[in-house]
């Protein structure tokens, strides 16, 4: 994080619900804050609790609270301006005369 950027950041401490799936039909993670919180681009948000593992087979959901902290005007126009370019960096692309078989 850029210490000019981290001036500009506050922090809201908020509770949330941690839904998780393990099960042959969904494998995933979902957070949602109980009050309708938004996070935006360049926020970060830190869950506080013990680590959970659900069993295969299972769904399962926790209350926790989360810390967003909010990233200042500056840095949300700086991460809009160039996460396009991040986001390239996870593609690999590859250019050949000859079909692939």
């Amino acid at each position: 994080m850029n210490p000019v950027f981290a001036l500009m950041r506050r922090r809201e401490t908020v509770d949330c619900t941690v839904e998780i799936n393990n099960t042959f039909e969904a494998l995933g993670a979902h957070l949602r804050f109980d009050n309708g919180t938004i996070v935006h681009p360049g926020d970060e948000v830190l869950v506080h609790g013990a680590p959970v593992q659900v069993p295969y087979g299972q769904s399962r959901s926790f209350r926790r609270q989360a810390t967003i902290t909010r990233a200042g005007a500056l840095e949300r126009a700086w991460i809009r301006a160039t996460g396009d370019l991040d986001m390239l960096e996870l593609c690999e692309f590859n250019f050949t005369e000859r079909a692939l078989s």
